[in-house]
């Protein structure tokens, strides 16, 4: 399979008056055409400087991008003038941001926030493009579309709003849709249905999708792959059904762990990571999640381990995966983690 997206040795930084804070440390991946990758992690872990990146929505300063490639469909979108990257973002790169209400425009409709990328990228008349509009909010299953295209954001609910913005992103028919954590301000049942939502569009339009979250529970059901992010590196990278089955970072261990289950009968208590995350001003010379890590050992507060491929395609970064792989299986079978 093609690989639309390939990133390699993204480095992200942001200078600021307390020192350089290290929010992106070379962090390579692949999406493949039609493919779902999620990228999981806690707050701060980069996932969303990570993505953003990519289409260098970076505020410059105090951020910078100080190394790396970001090869999509051919071209590296770090080397485009703001012009050709105009061209690309919005149009066959799209991104749905995680709040609606300051996403959208309050003075505007939603109607015209979506006309607007139409008329730019694909010279649509303004005609055109308000039928196309009325199509896509009943694409993403707004009721009544023709009658509410001249609402404003504060005249939809928190998931009707997230629907006007996955709308916004697929006006253009893009290539890749980038979804950074767009189900967190909503309730589990619009949740739901915005998953469904997004995986019945996949599946129509035929797009690849990044999806970020912290919740490894909303990921199941849609990604092929996952990738698992932690201080800004990349510490696993595995096939969804594998990842749940034997997480082989202690780190992805720890964010299984703490799913709650409703499937159990009597719930079992959640299992917290101890301690807090790492300060990013300073680049760890050791591995990043040695501090609250159960299984560290001496070499872990030696080196920081790369990110390599141990079986399967499965790729980790921790000198003793197989013996975290042996706890995690014992504990996936215990709490019976479920995909």
């Amino acid at each position: 399979m093609p690989k639309l997206l390939e990133v390699k040795n993204l480095k992200t930084q942001f200078f600021t008056q307390d020192g350089v804070v290290h929010a992106v440390n070379g962090i390579s991946y692949s999406v493949d055409a039609g493919e779902t990758v999620a990228i999981v992690g806690e707050s701060g872990s980069g996932k969303s400087v990570g993505v953003m990146s990519l289409i260098r929505l970076i505020p410059q300063p105090p951020g910078k991008i100080v190394d790396g490639e970001v090869i999509f469909d051919g071209q590296d979108l770090l080397k485009l003038s703001e012009d050709q990257l105009r061209q690309v973002r919005g149009n066959r790169i799209a991104m749905i941001f995680q709040d609606p209400m300051t996403s959208l425009n309050p003075v505007l409709t939603v109607g015209r926030q979506i006309t607007e990328s139409l008329e730019l990228h694909l010279n649509m008349s303004r005609e055109q493009s308000r039928r196309r509009a009325i199509e896509l909010l009943e694409l993403v299953g707004i009721p009544a579309a023709a009658a509410r295209i001249d609402d404003y954001p504060h005249q939809f609910s928190g998931g009707m709003r997230q629907r006007v913005m996955i709308a916004m992103g697929l006006s253009c028919d893009p290539q890749l849709l980038i979804a950074d954590e767009p189900t967190t301000a909503l309730d589990v049942t619009i949740q739901a249905q915005i998953v469904d939502l997004v995986n019945r569009l996949k599946q129509e339009l035929g797009m690849s999708i990044i999806w970020i979250t912290h919740d490894l529970g909303v990921v199941a059901g849609m990604a092929e792959r996952v990738i698992v992010m932690y201080s800004g590196f990349i510490v696993e990278e595995s096939p969804v059904n594998e990842i749940y089955a034997k997480p082989y970072h202690p780190y992805t261990l720890g964010l299984l762990r703490s799913i709650p289950r409703l499937d159990l009968g009597r719930q079992k208590r959640l299992v917290p990571i101890e301690g807090l995350p790492p300060d990013l001003l300073e680049p760890p010379s050791h591995c990043p999640f040695a501090p609250r890590c159960a299984f560290a050992k001496e070499r872990c507060w030696q080196e920081n381990p790369p990110l390599e491929v141990v079986e399967n395609q499965r790729k980790v970064a921790c000198w003793y995966w197989k013996e975290v792989g042996e706890v995690g299986v014992r504990v996936v079978n215990a709490v019976e983690v479920s995909q």
